[in-house]
């Protein structure tokens, strides 16, 4: 299980442009790995465009923002573009890395039972500690509650 302060699970996931993406492969930045359900609905479009419009805060304090759902390559190019997303998104096809952080768990919508993604963030430190751990985080405020969250300073 992922705890604060304990060194985050590495992953390596095909991103938007086909790039394997690792983990490990980031360290000296600071991390935000956000998990989230499925592109282009509303509460993850909320999430999504909430990073977009806050990304010179992002930028300015040297992060990684790294977008996480179990669609593939090709539904995250769509998302991207249509909603003009700076940061990459990571395909997670086999929920195995939302497994890892302990994200993948079992929901329940109109009477029915069944596993998916817990939007959830993970802000992971230069050397590839979890900083902070932010569980059924709301698409509304999530931007504000990462950088609150981050360091200041890159």
């Amino acid at each position: 299980m992922v705890e604060e302060g304990k060194a985050a699970p590495d992953f390596a996931l095909h991103s938007d442009t086909g790039e394997t993406v690792k983990l490990s492969d980031l360290r000296g930045k600071p991390v935000v790995l956000y998990f989230y359900p499925k592109d282009d609905t509303p509460g993850c479009t909320a999430q999504a465009c909430g990073i977009r419009d806050a990304w010179g805060e992002f930028e300015s304090r040297g992060a990684v923002v790294l977008g996480v759902s179990p669609d593939d390559e090709k539904s995250h190019v769509k998302f991207k573009e249509k909603y003009d997303l700076p940061f990459t998104l990571l395909a997670d096809t086999d929920h195995t890395t939302a497994e890892d952080y302990g994200v993948w768990v079992e929901k329940n919508y109109a009477g029915k039972t069944y596993m998916g993604v817990e939007r959830s963030t993970f802000v992971i430190d230069a050397d590839g500690n979890v900083a902070k751990e932010l569980r059924r985080v709301k698409p509304d405020t999530h931007a504000d509650d990462v950088l609150a969250a981050l360091p200041s300073e890159p």
